[in-house]
């Protein structure tokens, strides 16, 4: 019996292997299966951003954004995700830059600091997608409470970042920089820029992080114009789709916020995936206040029903 045991199996390892016993008997796979090719990708000379040309040749310009785009191409979770994400919320974030006179690419700051995850938190209590920490989003206006937080708005938000862009911008007059003090702190990189007699933070000596930050940047730009450059393949059907909506305006206090969700036919997490700066099942709102809150079309909340777009053709392969 136990030999009869013995054929099967080693019958059955021979179909599996192709005859190769040594390499179960060794644990030595064969040749051409011990790797797989990996490419780096291509650095290119040098890469527009804001209207500028950055060149590229500088050593330690070409090293930094080597790294950068090397980890961002074999991220492959976070960047297929990331262009996903793209395609619902490009359409309403670069308009609202376009309108407060900041260049559009700065969008890609938003894409790397919360990877267009709109209810991004980090441990240092930066919320939403631009990652406002709670005293400067109430610097730049935003209202920050049990009830409310609108760092999880996005035009509100945005709004707020291009208030802090264009003061940067007035303050240090290249978009690298502006960039830098968003990660860094405007009173960090001005410090730094005296004190190592720079014009530019790509001229700095910083904290690893902030001396990464604009080359991530740039390397998130570059995959996200041509992706598939750089091995990202989707389909049409693979992005996620704007959601269409029409405003309620509200200016009074909300007992309930599932149950006035429900009496228009939605669900509460339907009613708070489309306005995240809702942060409580009520709202108490003693002021007044008037609240732009998203109702979604019922045709926007079923893939087979929601129209499909493409915000940038190079996005998808058909």
């Amino acid at each position: 019996m136990n030999k009869y045991i013995y054929k099967i199996v080693l019958a059955a390892v021979m179909f599996l292997t192709g005859g190769n016993i040594q390499a179960v008997t060794t644990g030595i796979p064969k040749k051409n299966d011990i790797f797989s090719t990996v490419e780096n990708p291509e650095i290119p000379l040098s890469v527009e951003f804001a209207g500028q040309r950055i060149n590229l040749d500088r050593i330690d310009m070409f090293e930094r954004m080597d790294r950068e785009l090397t980890s961002l191409t074999y991220t492959h979770g976070n960047t297929l995700l990331l262009l996903k994400r793209a395609n619902r919320f490009f359409p309403e974030l670069v308009p609202l830059l376009k309108r407060y006179g900041v260049p559009q690419d700065m969008v890609y700051l938003a894409c790397v600091e919360s990877t267009l995850n709109i209810r991004a938190y980090s441990p240092a209590k930066a919320a939403g997608l631009w990652q406002f920490i709670p005293s400067t989003g109430k610097q730049y206006g935003l209202e920050i409470n049990d009830y409310v937080d609108e760092r999880y708005d996005i035009e509100k938000a945005t709004e707020a970042a291009c208030r802090y862009f264009r003061k940067a911008y007035s303050q240090y007059g290249n978009w690298e920089s502006v960039a830098a003090s968003y990660n860094g702190g405007m009173t960090r990189i001005s410090t730094e820029l005296s004190k190592q007699l720079a014009g530019s933070a790509f001229d700095l000596y910083l904290a690893d992080e902030t001396s990464r930050y604009m080359f991530r940047i740039l390397a998130t730009k570059l995959i996200m114009e041509s992706p598939a450059k750089y091995g990202f393949r989707l389909s049409r059907h693979q992005l996620y789709q704007p959601i269409s909506y029409h405003t309620e305006k509200v200016d009074s206090a909300i007992e309930d916020w599932p149950a006035w969700a429900k009496e228009r036919g939605i669900t509460f997490y339907q009613l708070k995936e489309l306005n995240p700066w809702i942060r409580a099942k009520s709202l108490p709102n003693k002021s007044g206040k008037i609240y732009n809150v998203r109702i979604p079309h019922k045709d926007a909340l079923y893939r087979s029903s929601q129209k499909k777009t493409v915000y940038n053709k190079n996005w998808v392969v058909e």
